[in-house]
């Protein structure tokens, strides 16, 4: 343990945040999401949603700047489906740690789980809402 460091920030999470660069992504997975199979690297928060994660995270993750939407989640199939509730709690959290208030992107199902093998890390969650995938891209530290 550490001050000032989250509980739900692990050893091995923490380790990953450290060693990730500027334009890193790092995946935080729901329930549902194939993180196993898409993950070059892996961290498992069972028993803990994104929204906690997130919320305990972004203290000491900045947000890329060089980007529109540092922040990404994956569209509904159904493109006539209302959008998901959970989005909106994501919307709070980034603005709360970004000045900017960047847009979330959209990105289609398939492409999102190219992103994800793509992806610097995947965080695996017990996330239950639907459409909670969340992709975040790392910018710089700036003191």
């Amino acid at each position: 343990m550490l001050n000032g460091i989250p509980p739900i920030i692990s050893p091995d999470l923490m380790y990953v945040l450290m060693k990730m660069g500027h334009g890193d992504d790092i995946v935080l997975a729901d329930g549902n999401f194939p993180a196993d199979s898409h993950a070059q690297r892996i961290i498992r928060l069972d028993g803990h949603g994104v929204p906690e994660i997130l919320s305990a995270l972004l203290p000491f993750f900045p947000l890329d700047t060089f980007v529109d939407q540092p922040a990404g989640l994956m569209n509904p199939v159904d493109d006539q489906a209302a959008e998901p509730p959970i989005w909106q709690t994501y919307r709070e959290l980034i603005y709360q740690h970004d000045d900017r208030a960047p847009e979330l992107e959209k990105i289609e199902r398939f492409e999102f789980y190219e992103r994800a093998r793509q992806a610097y890390a995947i965080i695996a969650t017990s996330e239950t809402a639907l459409y909670a995938n969340l992709i975040l891209k790392k910018g710089v530290v700036v003191e």
